[in-house]
C-alpha cells in the first residue's frame, strides 16, 4: 500500500506582506465565513526549492524552470566555434524539443531563442539537449520525435516533488509527489495599511517641509498553518528507484518548510520565522488536511493572547478525533517549540525511516 508522509505546521508571523496580489497588498482568502492571511503554496514551493536548505540536502539534483535554455545552447555552440547564424538555428531546434519556440525574428519582447511557456528541466536533460546539439553541429539530423532528451524519471529531486507539465509532450509530464496547500492564519485577520515617507537628506533648512516621497503598504500578522503531504512510493518512482535520493528529499522539504519563507517585502518587516510547531504523520492511511480544526476561527478569550497555544490544541485535538472515528493507524511524531519537545533533527529521522 502507499505509504504517505503528512506534515502539520503552524508557523507565527509578525506584521509582513509575503506574497502579493496583483494590487501588492497580502493576499487574503475567506474559511469559515472570515478573512484570513494566505501564502500561495506556488511562493512556498518556488521559496524553498531555490533556498541553500534545498541546496545543501541536494546538490546538483535539482531542475530549473525556465523559457531560456536555448541561450544555453547558443553559448554552447559558440564556443565550440559554431557561426552565430548555424548556433541559433540548433538552439531553436534544441529548445523546441521543451516546448514552442517563440517567432524567429527578435523584438524588443520575444527572442526566438525562447520557448513560450516555463518547462521544468531535469540536469540529466539539458546535459543530453547540449550533446545532441554538438551532434547537430557535426552534421547529424535531428529527429524531434526520437531525439531522446526527455525522461520519465530521472534525479531531479525538485521535479520528482512538484511534477511538471509539458504541453506538447504529455507522455513527459510528471505527476507531482507532493501536494502543498496554500497557508492560510488559525484566525481571522485584517489586513492593514502602513503609510509612510522618506525625507530627502539633502533638501536644505530653507526648503519646503514636505517629504520627498510617500507610500503605502499591506502588511497583516498571524499564525499560519500549512499542510504538505508526501507520496512517498510515488517521490522513489519518479525518481527513478533511487531510495537515497528520496529520503535526502524528504528531509529537504521538511527543513525548508519549517525555516523557509517567501521573501516578499523582507527588507521592510525582516519577517523571517521558524516554525513553531511541527506534526509529522507517516503511514498508509489515507491522508487529510487538518485545516479544519480553524474553521472557526480562534479566538483566545482569557486574553492572554495565546493565540498559538490555543491552535496547537485546536489541531492536535481534530488530530485525535479523526484517528477515532476513521480508526487510522498513521504512526507521528511532533516538534513543540512551546512545550520544549522534539527536535527538527528527530522529525526528520522520523519521516525518512522506511
Amino acid at each position: 500500500m502507499t505509504q504517505f508522509i503528512q506534515l502539520h505546521l503552524l508557523t507565527t508571523y509578525p506584521p509582513a506582506n509575503l506574497n502579493r496580489d496583483d494590487l501588492g497588498r497580502p493576499k487574503s482568502a475567506i474559511f469559515g465565513d472570515a478573512p484570513r492571511l494566505r501564502v500561495s503554496s506556488q511562493a512556498l514551493k518556488r521559496a524553498w526549492r531555490t533556498s541553500e536548505v534545498f541546496g545543501r540536502w541536494l546538490g546538483d539534483h535539482k531542475g530549473q524552470r525556465t523559457q531560456r535554455f536555448g541561450d544555453d545552447v547558443m553559448k554552447h555552440l559558440t564556443a565550440k566555434g559554431a557561426p552565430p547564424d548555424q548556433a541559433q538555428a540548433i538552439a531553436r531546434q534544441i529548445a523546441d524539443l521543451f516546448g514552442k519556440v517563440k517567432p524567429e525574428a527578435k523584438t524588443e519582447k520575444s527572442n526566438p531563442l525562447h520557448i513560450e511557456q516555463l518547462a521544468f528541466l531535469s540536469p540529466e536533460e539539458q546535459k543530453a539537449a547540449l550533446a545532441l546539439a554538438e551532434q547537430a553541429l557535426a552534421g547529424a539530423v535531428i529527429d524531434q520525435k526520437k531525439a531522446g532528451v526527455l525522461r520519465q524519471a530521472d534525479t531531479a529531486v525538485d521535479i520528482a516533488m512538484f511534477g511538471r507539465m509539458l504541453a506538447d509532450d504529455p507522455a513527459y509530464n510528471r505527476e507531482a509527489a507532493v501536494q502543498v496547500a496554500h497557508a492560510i492564519t488559525t484566525h481571522k485577520v485584517m489586513i492593514e495599511d502602513d503609510y509612510y515617507t522618506a525625507v530627502d537628506d539633502l533638501k536644505r533648512p530653507e526648503d519646503d517641509a514636505g517629504a520627498g516621497f510617500l507610500g503605502e503598504a499591506g502588511f497583516g500578522a498571524g499564525v499560519f498553518y500549512l499542510y504538505v503531504c508526501i507520496d512517498r512510493d510515488l517521490l522513489v518512482r519518479n525518481l527513478g528507484g533511487d531510495q537515497a535520493l528520496s529520503k535526502a528529499g524528504i528531509a529537504a522539504l521538511i527543513e525548508a518548510a519549517a525555516i523557509i519563507s517567501p521573501k516578499g517585502k523582507q527588507a521592510s518587516f525582516a519577517s523571517r520565522a521558524r516554525t513553531d510547531y511541527l506534526l509529522v504523520e507517516k503511514g498508509t492511511t489515507a491522508p487529510r488536511t487538518l485545516a479544519g480544526a480553524f474553521l472557526k476561527p480562534i479566538q483566545d478569550k482569557s486574553g492572554c493572547g495565546d493565540v498559538l497555544g490555543l491552535s496547537i490544541a485546536a489541531l492536535t485535538s481534530l488530530r485525535d478525533r479523526y484517528a477515532a472515528a476513521y480508526g487510522d493507524t498513521t504512526d507521528m511524531r511532533e516538534m513543540n517549540i512551546v512545550s520544549g519537545t522534539g527536535t527538527l533533527a528527530e522529525v526528520i529521522a522520523f519521516a525518512q525511516e522506511g
